[in-house]
């Protein structure tokens, strides 16, 4: 604990910063909750949609087998050229939101390639899409989980350091402040006795 003045300016300060560390640490603790339940949320929806490519995948488990007769012919078949984002806010954090993604697609000849391509096509751009939801999924737990990490500092520091540190300072003060009024009652009553004696004599 810092080194503290024991006056009554000292006592109104130290009271002060009580009441405000009071006030605001239901307000960190409010918040730590909500980010703890948003990435709780986040991860059910990155689960789910990490479940949804699986399903596609399962799917495609029935006709890969095609693929392995001529892998040049999806190769490179299809990129992702951009992930489009968009932005929320989630307790104060500015966090990217998944919009679409835009795919570039090899140019293929449809007269000399098999009518599978098609399908290939379609499946492939579903799983890109669905991996880059969850990568813009694991961004938002990420930047909110560090939020949480700062909310969950502060609340420990009002908790742990900053309103014992005032609680501690306050009854020191207090003590302080009752000597000192003590003693000052014990020096008027001696002089007062002293005074007395003087004119008694």
């Amino acid at each position: 604990m810092a080194k503290i003045k024991l006056t009554k300016t000292e006592l109104k300060a130290q009271t002060d910063a009580l009441k405000r560390f009071r006030r605001f640490l239901p307000m960190l603790q409010l918040k730590k909750q909500q980010l703890q339940s948003e990435i709780a949320g986040i991860t059910a929806k990155a689960e789910a949609v990490a479940a949804k490519e699986r399903a596609v995948r399962d799917a495609l488990d029935r006709w890969v087998g095609l693929f392995a007769t001529d892998e040049r012919l999806v190769e490179g078949l299809v990129k992702v050229k951009s992930v489009n984002t968009g932005s929320a806010n989630i307790a104060g954090v500015a966090i990217p939101t998944f919009l679409s993604i835009e795919t570039d697609v090899r140019k293929v000849d449809l007269w000399a390639t098999p009518a599978w391509v098609d399908d290939a096509v379609k499946a492939t751009v579903e799983i890109l899409s669905l991996q880059c939801e969850r990568a813009v999924y694991e961004e938002q737990r990420r930047l909110v989980t560090i939020e949480l990490q700062t909310t969950s500092q502060r609340v420990n520091l009002f908790e742990k350091v900053k309103i014992p540190e005032c609680k501690e300072a306050i009854r020191v003060i207090k003590i302080a402040i009752g000597d000192e009024q003590t003693s000052a009652v014990t020096r008027g009553k001696i002089a007062k006795g002293r005074s007395v004696k003087e004119e008694e004599e």
